[in-house]
């Protein structure tokens, strides 16, 4: 089974900046992103019974982000309590990256890099899609992106200037919550 490594970078960017900051999980400071699409039936159902770790496994469509945490060695920390909110990219996400990035990312000796691009796709808090506004989100990477909101149309633009759309909201884990993006988020150079 192919896993993906931004799923992984969120629960690494996660369990980062818990360790760092155990109560630094104020709504107030980590707006939330929302999507028009609802969760669909299956990560609804595998979300009521796991961790964020597990709903991922679970999902054909994060294969490629289960990769890059197991890579990295994230799954212990999405397993954990969080609160999380995970802007996590399909398959088709990764796929948009430039030929031949993603399978660098993967090697061992690419490790933190990947752990920090995963961490950039993680907020330390529960941020549900009705409650997401619009402006700076700090990550558990500890760099920002920018969320804007358009009616029911969440988007996200990265440090770089690119952007992702969140396809899906509220996939309930038992440790926090999944908004599905269309786009790999990276962090600023």
């Amino acid at each position: 089974m192919r896993k993906g490594p931004f799923l992984v970078a969120a629960a690494v960017a996660s369990a980062l900046l818990l360790s760092a900051c155990e109560d630094a999980s104020d709504p107030a400071a980590t707006p939330a992103t929302t999507t028009t699409a609802p969760a669909s039936p299956t990560a609804s159902a595998s979300a009521a019974a796991g961790t964020i770790a597990e709903v991922v496994a679970d999902n054909p469509e994060f294969s490629t982000l289960l990769a890059a945490v197991e890579a990295t060695g994230l799954t212990e920390t999405l397993s954990g309590p969080g609160p999380f909110t995970v802007f996590a990219p399909t398959d088709d996400a990764f796929a948009k990256l430039a030929g031949g990035t993603l399978d660098t990312l993967l090697e061992p000796a690419n490790k933190d890099q990947l752990a920090a691009i995963l961490a950039y796709h993680v907020v330390p808090a529960e941020v549900m899609a009705a409650d997401v506004t619009a402006g700076e989100v700090t990550t558990a990477n500890g760099a920002p992106f920018t969320v804007a909101v358009n009616g029911e149309t969440i988007e996200i633009t990265d440090g770089r200037g690119d952007r992702a759309s969140v396809t899906q909201t509220d996939v309930e884990a038992s440790n926090g919550v999944i908004h599905v993006i269309d786009t790999v988020l990276l962090p600023p150079e």
